[in-house]
């Protein structure tokens, strides 16, 4: 079988991947050293393991000139809003993307990066964004997509390297922890404030980003190419509030819980002045506008369309079927 290189099998859209990966290729997956086996024991005796941290430069690149991968899946990082320095930000998203590149180009590989829309910022300058859309710097996890995508494109011209882009938006679909179950979980506890208007967020099914993977895996397409990848249409944000309510609480969400917008400004800027990059975008996710241009991506990675509302159930059934443990 065909040799493929997978990171970040451990998380929520590595693993989604590399369950409809399995069997199909001979698969090596980077996992941080010291990773409870738990998070990817369904995968023993089907993929090879390899600890190393992709903040180790060293190591990544002293093992991967020991290889050759026909394939490369880059999908892990360090997620936004976390406790590292941006020493690790810079190394585990942009040091170890450099190092995969160059043996893409060295060996001719084929590779896949997932980039993420928070490229175009986590708002937005234009709505709908596209590709050709202004990038925003406006926190470090951002910025190390952004530079990564540059490397990768950097590469392409110069290099000939074989290489896609994939931009997935807020994932959801169960197990993941970020944006999805918070907001479950604050409106299980009614604690959930939201602006009086109207606002429209566009988010990516779990098995839409999945497929999108293997899509590009496995068709030619030109090298330097990006999609951003999202449901169908954004969907109204009270409508989403209203649908996981009804699915979880069984009745409509509180109406007292929408407030005057100026308290998410007023939040927005205190999170500024302590430069709390994580509750800056708690604010500005459920009080302002991001949705994004997916026409292309349906049409030329033949998707089958994802909607968000009934979609979300299945990050509600996961929910649910959690906290009854």
């Amino acid at each position: 079988m065909e040799t493929l290189l997978i990171t970040g099998i451990t998380g929520f859209i590595g693993k989604s991947v590399a369950r409809l990966l399995v069997g199909n290729y001979q698969i090596t997956a980077l996992i941080r050293p010291n990773t409870d086996k738990k998070r990817y024991q369904e995968f023993a005796n089907k993929i090879e393991f390899v600890e190393l941290d992709l903040t180790d430069t060293r190591g990544l690149r002293e093992y991967l000139f020991k290889k050759s991968f026909k394939y490369i899946l880059h999908i892990g990082a360090l997620r936004g809003g976390r406790k590292f320095t941006k020493e690790d930000y810079l190394k585990a998203n942009v040091y170890a993307t450099e190092q995969l590149v160059l043996h893409a180009v060295k060996h001719q590989s084929k590779m896949i990066f997932c980039s993420s829309v928070g490229v175009f910022g986590a708002i937005p300058i234009e709505l709908p964004a596209n590709n050709l859309s202004p990038k925003q710097e406006d926190n470090y996890y951002h910025f190390t997509k952004i530079k990564s995508e540059a490397i990768i494109q950097k590469y392409v011209l110069e290099k000939g390297l074989n290489a896609c882009i994939l931009r997935p938006a807020i994932t959801y679909g169960g197990e993941d922890y970020g944006f999805p179950f918070t907001l479950m979980k604050l409106i299980k506890k009614k604690l959930l404030f939201y602006p009086k208007r109207t606002i429209r967020i566009h988010m990516t099914h779990i098995d839409l980003i999945s497929e999108a993977f293997v899509r590009v895996l496995k068709n030619e397409f030109k090298p330097g190419s990006q999609w951003n990848v999202a449901d169908d249409k954004p969907v109204i944000f009270d409508e989403l509030v209203q649908f996981i309510s009804i699915k979880i609480n069984q009745r409509l969400y509180p109406a007292n819980r929408r407030i005057d917008k100026g308290w998410f400004e007023l939040g927005e800027r205190i999170s500024r002045f302590f430069k709390s990059e994580l509750w800056v975008s708690r604010f500005e996710l459920i009080s302002k506008s991001w949705y994004y241009d997916v026409e292309a991506t349906y049409r030329d990675l033949n998707l089958k369309k994802a909607t968000t509302v009934p979609g979300f159930k299945k990050s509600i059934d996961w929910y649910m079927k959690r906290e009854k443990r």
